[in-house]
């Protein structure tokens, strides 16, 4: 499943929950955002899910305790280098074609 924000999150759960009861064998979450509000964290462990992937646009470090499920991309190479771009008056769409984003 692939959002931009995820921060209540009743419905992804709800969502994985169908998937498992029709036979998905692994379920995973992409968000961009990670605010992750409230008991989010600990409804996301308990649920089927089997991995959330979000952006370091948002810290997850308390989050990360509560749902061992959490894992962070770091993109502020990404942001870095579209900011010099935008400066520089660059393409922006080498961006998506050269930069890569690692552990």
């Amino acid at each position: 499943m692939v959002d931009d924000l995820i921060d209540d999150v009743q419905a992804f759960v709800a969502a994985a929950e169908m998937l498992k009861e029709n036979g998905a064998c692994k379920i995973y979450v992409l968000a961009t955002h990670g605010l992750l509000s409230s008991d989010a964290p600990r409804q996301l462990d308990e649920s089927p899910i089997d991995e959330i992937v979000v952006t370091n646009t948002i810290p997850h470090e308390i989050q990360k305790l509560q749902c061992h499920k959490i894992k962070t991309i770091d993109i502020s190479i990404l942001i870095a280098e579209a900011i010099r771009r935008i400066h520089n008056k660059e393409s922006m769409s080498y961006l998506f074609r050269n930069v890569t984003l690692e552990d």
